[in-house]
């Protein structure tokens, strides 16, 4: 049997009497606002066997490892065997955080735990997944994620000692299957999620630049290990609304870079949106490489244009002018690997979540050892093989 732990972000409300010790969370936002945060750990029990054959199960021609099978493996794992602890939190209503003395925050324990995972060699993937979702799905394809990224290890030569360890983002996506009424609904959650993430991406910066004052002063010593990002589908729009809420919180004219490597995967935006001036025009001050993963076979994303009468998608065949992204973007298109009814999920299976991993190791974009082919016209764009 294997024992896995996630830790997770949310402003789903919770299930059950006991917020703390929660059955589980909603659909619904959290019952004392939109913006209100719960941070906690799931702890879920599965077949090691029936792991392994997910990760060792033949996708070709998109190489090994299907993760999808593995998270939907997992939800169900979630809700058979999941239990859920949030980090408690003691706070006054009406007073500033800041000026209340005794406040017990749960953003801040779990930063402190991750900066424990981190200083003993683990990487972290910040994860927001997309449309239609429900919280134990949410769970199995974090885990699922985390499970390739860990499997995927092997392919890169420096990485023998380093972990990733995931942190989930979940929303209050609908997860009903519906497809014209849900898109409707978890679009507008996405868009008031993106003040809340926005709003636990504020505190980590805050922690970091208490951690460095610290280090500063030789209180402690920072560790070599970085933070990532992956946004999938819906995810991106509400990454969107993350980066409006911190231009409102950033002072001088750049956003903090939070991040080493930022992965957005299918994005459900418009095609336009990495461009100077647009809404993820931005994203390049986050980290310092963002990589754009797009399948032209994705059938999601001609739900998305033809249900909501959207621009041409990001996720489907790429940027409109790759030539106007910033350098630190680049676009890998997927679909001469990818194959499946949907294709939308392709960031957990094979090739695809071995590229993503090879970033996460620094390899370059360039390097001989990654299954990818830069195209004549831009050095941006690059086909997987």
């Amino acid at each position: 049997m294997a024992r896995l732990k996630l830790y997770y972000a949310t402003n789903r409300r919770h299930e059950g009497r006991n917020r703390w010790r929660p059955t589980g969370y909603s659909r619904h936002f959290s019952q004392d606002g939109i913006e209100n945060l719960r941070f906690g750990v799931v702890r879920v029990t599965a077949l090691k066997r029936d792991i392994n054959a997910c990760l060792e199960r033949d996708m070709s021609p998109n190489g090994t490892g299907n993760g999808e099978a593995l998270a939907s493996y997992l939800a169900k794992q979630s809700q058979d065997t999941g239990t859920i602890r949030a980090y408690p939190e003691k706070l006054s209503d009406g007073i500033a955080e800041s000026a209340q003395d005794d406040a017990v925050l749960g953003s801040r324990a779990m930063l402190a735990d991750l900066q424990e995972a981190m200083t003993n060699a683990a990487d972290v993937l910040v994860y927001v997944h997309g449309f239609n979702v429900n919280w134990h799905q949410a769970v199995g394809t974090a885990m699922a994620l985390q499970l390739m990224m860990q499997a995927k290890a092997n392919l890169s030569a420096n990485c023998e000692s380093k972990d990733v360890v995931v942190v989930l983002f979940t929303w209050p996506s609908d997860g009903l299957m519906l497809p014209w009424v849900s898109y409707k609904s978890d679009r507008a959650e996405a868009r008031g999620s993106g003040a809340s993430f926005g709003r636990a991406l504020l505190k980590t910066r805050d922690y970091l630049h208490a951690l460095h004052d610290r280090a500063r002063n030789r209180e402690v010593e920072l560790c070599d290990q970085q933070i990532h990002l992956l946004c999938h589908s819906m995810g991106n729009y509400l990454l969107q609304e993350v980066i409006d809420r911190l231009n409102q919180f950033t002072p001088g004219r750049a956003l903090p870079r939070l991040f080493d490597q930022v992965f957005l995967c299918a994005p459900d935006v418009d095609d336009t949106a990495l461009e100077p001036g647009e809404p993820l025009g931005q994203i390049n001050q986050l980290a310092r490489q963002v990589s754009v993963y797009h399948n032209r076979g994705d059938t999601a994303m001609v739900i998305s244009d033809y249900s909501k009468g959207q621009p041409e998608r990001l996720g489907g065949a790429g940027a409109a002018r790759p030539g106007q992204l910033h350098r630190k973007v680049h676009q890998v298109d997927c679909s001469g690997v990818v194959t499946g009814l949907v294709e939308h999920s392709y960031y957990l299976v094979g090739n695809v979540a071995a590229d993503i991993r090879q970033s996460i190791d620094g390899v370059a974009q360039r390097d001989s050892g990654r299954r990818r082919e830069e195209t004549a016209a831009y050095d941006n764009v690059w086909l997987l093989r």
